[in-house]
């Protein structure tokens, strides 16, 4: 399912597989479809022409619309959004916690509202794998609760536990689901998710006790939700040395490129984020010389392409000036031509991350993108 095939320090050069697909190489960045679909109008035949491995779905949104259980009968994810790769789906409890209105949190589960219709909603771990095994994705996420940052200690060290209880469900039930004549998908793969706010003892706690949870993989979770980097990748140092060597490390919605390349430098095989299509809408758009907000009316008769250094569609035939008019004219091609540009960046980078650790370089490119990316071109 998962080997380490060379490292660099702590950063991991590996090969994963499951049921769809093939094999997937390593450090790798999912590219987020939310509803199964990437927001900006890009189809999953898009993915595939900007080198996207693997796509992520989530659990509460489709669930709540069209509904898991149709999705199901129409013959699962992969058939429904015509996208034959890895699918990994997020259990629905980030945005239990952050969308739903008067949620209430208890051991079975969390009672909640409908963001869309207000409609009463009961979701907990039995719940959350059953929605995920209609769904038929390839990795299911554990249903976790994602604690409000900031969160005081004895709240946080509560949640963890009832998070790790949660999880013990949830493989239960994965299993059990898994074996059952009519699951879409037989060989569906549970990943663990470490949760503890921003403190260390609770999080080294509660990965070396997830840890003794056999999962196909484990994720680090309730990061990058407005911490300081430098106190996130205070956490990943402080649980990487308990996650296990031989499963997928997955550090959920991280995040900018400096952020992948610091977590990569720390262990750290698996991303995702909606940061690239969700700023592509904005304009903001990135490449190898830094960060380009096509909107500045320096652009208005630039004939060059956003990137020259960038081989994704839109650069190979369309300029700046083109780009940030469909912006100002408000066409909804400018939307998908930012997102499709900023996915193959991102995939790109990927790649260039995986090409750097095959030949040892690791360590050099690190040290002349981590910062640039950041920065205006």
């Amino acid at each position: 399912m998962f080997k380490v095939i060379k490292t660099q320090g702590r950063a991991r050069r590996g090969e994963f597989s499951c049921a769809h697909g093939g094999t997937v190489q390593t450090p790798v960045f999912m590219n987020v479809g939310t509803q199964a679909a990437i927001k900006g109008g890009v189809s999953a035949h898009d993915l595939k022409e900007v080198g996207c491995q693997i796509e992520l779905s989530n659990t509460y949104h489709l669930h709540l619309r069209p509904g898991d259980k149709l999705v199901k009968e129409l013959g699962g994810l992969h058939k429904f959004m015509n996208w034959n790769g890895p699918i990994l789906t997020d259990s629905g409890g980030f945005q239990v916690f952050s969308l739903a209105s008067l949620r209430k949190i208890k051991e079975e589960g969390v009672y909640f509202s409908s963001h869309i219709d207000g409609r009463k909603i009961f979701m907990g771990p039995e719940e959350s794998m059953q929605i995920q095994s209609n769904l038929g994705s390839d990795i299911a996420m554990a249903f976790d609760e994602c604690v409000e940052n900031p969160a005081t200690h004895e709240y946080a060290k509560a949640s963890c536990e009832r998070t790790l209880r949660w999880l013990e469900r949830c493989k239960a039930e994965h299993d059990r689901l898994n074996g059952l004549d009519d699951t879409v998908n037989p060989h569906q793969m549970l990943f663990g998710i470490n949760q503890g706010a921003t403190f260390p003892d609770l999080r080294a706690w509660h990965m070396q006790q997830i840890a003794k949870i056999d999962c196909d993989g484990y994720a680090i979770g309730g990061l990058a939700v407005g911490e300081p980097a430098e106190v996130m990748y205070e956490m990943i140092d402080v649980v990487e040395p308990h996650m296990p060597q031989d499963k997928p490390r997955y550090l959920m919605g991280v995040g900018t490129p400096s952020n992948i390349i610091e977590a990569v430098s720390r262990g750290v095989d698996f991303f995702d984020c909606v940061m690239p299509s969700r700023n592509g809408r904005h304009g903001k758009l990135f490449t190898w010389e830094g960060t380009v907000n096509i909107l500045n009316e320096k652009y208005a008769r630039d004939d060059r392409p956003i990137s020259e250094s960038c081989g994704c569609p839109v650069c190979r035939n369309f300029s700046r000036a083109y780009v940030r008019h469909l912006f100002k004219a408000d066409e909804v091609l400018a939307l998908r031509f930012a997102v499709l540009h900023n996915l193959y960046f991102y995939n790109e980078l990927m790649q260039k991350i995986r090409d750097a650790l095959d030949e040892g370089t690791f360590d050099e490119f690190r040290a002349k993108y981590s910062g640039k990316l950041e920065q205006r071109a």
